[in-house]
């Protein structure tokens, strides 16, 4: 039987051979000689990146036919008492609602994930290690509360209704997104944000993280800061006349 067996697995064998050969042969034709998991990622990020580019060209847009239909408005206001006033009042609340540039004395704060490290300590977790979205919430909300009279996330204006959003370690904020470390800019009186922060129970949390686990944490005065004006859309749910 064994002579049997023999011949018969040395007949199989220059099959499997060429086989395995042609798999090869296809797998190489197929990925082009790149890594198929990287061409994965490739097309990934190429879709990430075209949607920040349509985000970008949308958000200029934007801005171009609002400045249209201020311009339309502010010519109305010229045969229009009604809309004349409409127009003042609105100019009138524009600052504080962050719609104009607003320059002054500022606090920055800049949060950063841990430096990347092979194998975790026992008891430490991935997420121990990176910027939360409670923790950029928790700046913010600790530097309003500081008296901060406009505030800007990373390279974007925001304000009081604008949401800071996190996804894995990054941020997305109004359609873009955003890498750590993350910066957050606030006008106002120093002394008072800075007290507001050292106040704050959350970021209290968030330094000893800092202290155990080497997430970035920093602080800075700026003499002179100058904010864009705000760009997102504002939706009111609801609201209430000032004065």
């Amino acid at each position: 039987m064994c002579r049997v067996r023999l011949p018969a697995w040395g007949s199989i064998i220059p099959v499997l051979t060429l086989l395995a050969g042609t798999l090869f042969a296809a797998s190489a034709s197929t990925a082009r000689g790149t890594s198929l998991r990287e061409q994965g990622r490739t097309r990934i990020t190429e879709l990430i990146a075209a949607e920040q580019r349509a985000i970008r060209q949308e958000r200029a847009e934007y801005r171009r036919l609002r400045h249209e239909v201020d311009g339309i408005s502010r010519e109305a206001g010229r045969h229009d008492a009604r809309v004349k006033q409409a127009q003042s009042e609105a100019d009138r609340l524009a600052t504080n609602a962050g719609f104009t540039p607003l320059s002054g004395r500022a606090v920055q704060v800049s949060l950063d994930d841990a430096p990347a490290r092979g194998d975790l300590p026992s008891g430490v977790r991935p997420d121990d290690l990176v910027v939360h979205q409670a923790d950029v919430q928790a700046v913010v909300n600790a530097l309003w509360a500081g008296g901060a009279t406009g505030m800007q996330i990373m390279d974007q204006r925001v304000i009081s209704t604008s949401a800071v959003r996190c996804v894995g370690n990054t941020l997305i904020l109004q359609g873009v997104v955003y890498s750590p470390p993350f910066r957050i800019t606030a006008v106002g009186d120093p002394a008072r944000l800075h007290a507001a922060l050292g106040a704050s129970r959350e970021i209290a949390i968030y330094r000893r993280y800092v202290r155990a686990h080497g997430l970035g944490y920093t602080v800075r005065t700026v003499e002179r800061a100058t904010l864009p004006p705000y760009t997102g859309n504002v939706t009111m749910k609801y609201a209430t006349p000032t004065g």
